[in-house]
């Protein structure tokens, strides 16, 4: 398992009974987790007075946030240069995944020691983690996401972060569509990047499923390789996925001499020796 370290605006403070508590720079969130089945008390009352807002799942699906303090409805969290607008959305999120910082550290120490121009695809790209990553080492980005909303929050992470704007691509458009043009197009890219949801809908309403069209796409991907490819990440957060999964799907579909790696990611949890697994990652990579 790969941990979370070094994210000093961001600290996984307890954990307990489908609930996480979280200091995002200097406000501190409580919000669901279904991985948290162990009972390590009643983290409202452990906490009282402390806590900013908190997420209520709602019975009939989805949920709300209950701001218990005042705080600025948008703020900032940074992560060595890199820095994030950070908002409270529906369904509990907040627009980043700190536990992607060991996958942020993996895409910039590759770029950086490669010694030459990287073009990256960077699909189901949200918010931008991993694009102001690339481009912070230097990578010219294509982003690729459905949601014309995570796209725009995307250039305001990279306008906060100083990074140069000439450095990526922006792309709304479903993935699967957008990969297919790129190979009519004859593009080429040093390395791809993924993060797939479990199901999902492209701008068109067309319909994902990760178990029937994951393969499908990776095997898209491989045909826009370029012939001396630097890295194919993919991280997944479906519950059951096995991570050699993705392992075996990198294995058949990248030929080239390379090193393949999976597992999980994690954020260990404050003053405890404790971690809370948050999802999956594999990844083929140039020896």
């Amino acid at each position: 398992m790969l941990l979370t370290e070094d994210f000093k605006d961001y600290e996984l403070i307890d954990a307990s009974k489908g609930m996480k508590l979280e200091r995002w720079k200097d406000i501190i969130l409580l919000r669901p987790d279904p991985q948290i089945i162990w009972d390590n008390g009643d983290l409202l009352e452990k906490y009282k007075g402390k806590i900013h807002a908190v997420y209520h799942r709602s019975n009939k699906g989805g949920g709300y946030w209950e701001n218990l303090k005042k705080f600025p409805p948008v703020w900032t969290v940074s992560y060595k240069n890199l820095k994030f607008n950070i908002k409270q959305m529906g369904f509990k999120h907040t627009g980043l995944f700190p536990e992607q910082s060991v996958n942020w550290n993996f895409i910039i120490n590759k770029i950086k020691n490669s010694n030459r121009d990287i073009k990256v695809l960077n699909l189901f790209a949200y918010t931008g983690g991993a694009t102001l990553a690339c481009i912070s080492a230097g990578a010219h980005v294509t982003h690729v996401d459905s949601s014309k909303g995570m796209v725009d929050w995307c250039k305001e992470n990279v306008s906060l972060s100083n990074l140069r704007v000439d450095k990526v691509r922006y792309i709304v458009d479903d993935v699967i569509k957008f990969v297919k043009r790129e190979i009519r197009r004859g593009s080429k890219y040093d390395a791809v990047i993924m993060d797939p949801p479990s199901y999902g809908r492209g701008t068109n309403k067309e319909v994902w499923n990760i178990e029937k069209d994951l393969y499908e796409l990776v095997s898209l991907c491989t045909s826009i390789l370029s012939d001396n490819p630097l890295f194919f990440l993919i991280n997944s957060y479906t519950t059951g996925l096995s991570p050699y999964v993705l392992s075996n799907i990198l294995k058949i579909l990248i030929p080239n001499k390379g090193i393949v790696k999976c597992g999980e990611v994690g954020i260990p949890i404050t003053n405890s020796d404790l971690v809370l697994p948050c999802g999956i990652y594999g990844r083929w990579e140039s020896e």
